[in-house]
């Protein structure tokens, strides 16, 4: 059955930036949407402690071959991550301001991003039939050159937006319409 899982990046939760949007969006047309509210924080926020949580929803069958996937900033690396890892083929992921191997945010973001990062990014490919990557030419947390990078290596489309920010809410993105194309 078709679901779709919605990740909120670092520091974040799934009340904020365009997550509850698009949840509404999904559940106004009948589908299946989970929100996971993923730890956060210092001492918290690393790849070991987002894996527990997103494979209980891998035992639950919530992930699977007809699962979307909207990711945010850290997400989609931690995404890549544990699709690769655990060997899950989904049907497609959606990828907002993706990054991966990027250290300069600040020592926060930094250290809990870290655990997140892989080295072999390409292999995400075999366990996606497609991959969005949308993201922006001016964010202000992620150099621009990173996150083409990022989509460079695994994207079948790319969307760039010239003037996005991180496409957060603090960009003006508490809605985003564009990304109810890949439903």
């Amino acid at each position: 059955m078709k679901n779709y899982l919605l990740i909120h990046g670092s520091f974040g939760s799934p009340f904020v930036n365009w997550i509850p949007y698009l949840r509404k969006e999904i559940e106004k047309r009948e589908l299946k949407v989970y929100t996971l509210d993923l730890p956060t924080g210092v001492g918290y926020q690393n790849y070991q402690n987002w894996e527990k949580l997103l494979e209980s929803y891998l035992s639950a069958g919530i992930v699977n071959e007809e699962t979307v996937i909207y990711a945010h900033s850290i997400a989609p690396i931690f995404v890549c991550h544990f699709l690769v890892n655990h060997q899950i083929k989904v049907k497609r992921l959606v990828f907002v301001c993706g990054f991966n191997n990027y250290l300069g945010i600040n020592e926060e973001y930094d250290t809990v991003n870290k655990s997140m990062y892989f080295d072999n990014l390409e292999a995400v490919k075999k366990y996606a039939k497609e991959i969005v990557c949308i993201y922006s030419k001016n964010d202000p947390y992620v150099k621009y050159e990173v996150e083409k990078e990022f989509a460079d290596t695994i994207a079948d489309k790319q969307i760039v937006i010239d003037d996005g920010g991180h496409l957060n809410s603090e960009s003006g993105y508490t809605e985003f319409k564009e990304l109810l194309e890949y439903l």
